[in-house]
């Protein structure tokens, strides 16, 4: 099986990339956003003493909690998760670029391809969820509700992934109609998808730190996940790219009996 058809070649360029963009997002959010994790946790550890303090001062008790890893160890474990999660989208990703190019095959217009896929995964996983459900520090909220803001998160990311889906047939399926038509049926698509989005309920819990960290704090996480999808775009299809110049890349780009050019 060729390098354009087979799934091999196309999960060891999906998983490189994945590695590549988990290990720059990783070192990014230490630099950028783990300063901003600290002021939250000082803010947040600042507010649980207060309530704590309030609530022992009748018995004269004090509790004292210590951290079961260093800052350090966190912040080493930081881009340890976000290589290791990079993988493992990086795998998510060959399995649904698979699903989508399988007829054409892997290595044709492998660079515009892999910026239009990856452009549209920003918006479906990334950005749509993040519109209804902005980032916050973690450690900011009621434990006992991380489930449920973890399973709104997760509905948010399907109903933005079912979205892209959808808005993609309609493009696919409006062919012959003029440009401004298709492109307006895939506008209206996507506002129904976030309209749907906002019809989840509402983050449960408030986020008692100063609007200005917050802000910073999801300017700099949905930065984090576009500097992810831009290097995973890069590195992908640059791999792809170079295995389409390949003496093999070219013989394979013959697909369904009609030669194409190597891309360039």
């Amino acid at each position: 099986m060729s390098d354009a058809t087979s799934p091999l070649p196309l999960l060891g360029r999906a998983v490189t990339a994945g590695g590549a963009a988990g290990l720059a997002t990783g070192l990014f959010s230490l630099l950028l956003a783990e300063p901003l994790m600290d002021r939250a946790i000082v803010l947040e550890e600042a507010r649980s003493a207060a309530e704590e303090n309030a609530h022992q001062a009748a018995a004269g008790a004090a509790a004292h909690h210590e951290e079961l890893f260093s800052r350090s160890a966190q912040h080493f474990g930081l881009v340890v998760t976000a290589v290791v999660a990079g993988l493992a989208l990086g795998v998510l990703f060959a399995v649904a670029y698979a699903l989508v190019h399988r007829r054409t095959g892997y290595l044709v217009r492998a660079w515009p391809r892999a910026l239009a896929f990856c452009a549209a995964a920003f918006v479906a996983v990334s950005l749509l969820p993040a519109l209804r459900y902005p980032a916050a520090p973690p450690g900011v909220g009621d434990s006992a509700t991380v489930a449920n803001r973890q399973s709104l998160w997760l509905a948010a990311v399907v109903i933005g992934v079912l979205g892209m889906v959808l808005a993609w047939q309609v493009y696919v399926r409006l062919a012959g109609r003029p440009d401004p038509v298709r492109h307006g049926a895939v506008f209206l698509t996507g506002a129904a998808t976030l309209a749907v989005l906002f019809l989840l309920p509402g983050n449960p819990d408030e986020v008692p730190v100063p609007a200005t960290l917050l802000w910073d704090f999801r300017v700099v996480s949905l930065g984090s996940h576009l500097l992810w999808w831009v290097v995973f775009a890069a590195v992908f299809g640059g791999l792809g790219l170079r295995a389409a110049r390949g003496p093999a890349g070219a013989q394979d780009l013959a697909v369904g009996g009609l030669p194409v050019a190597p891309v360039r």
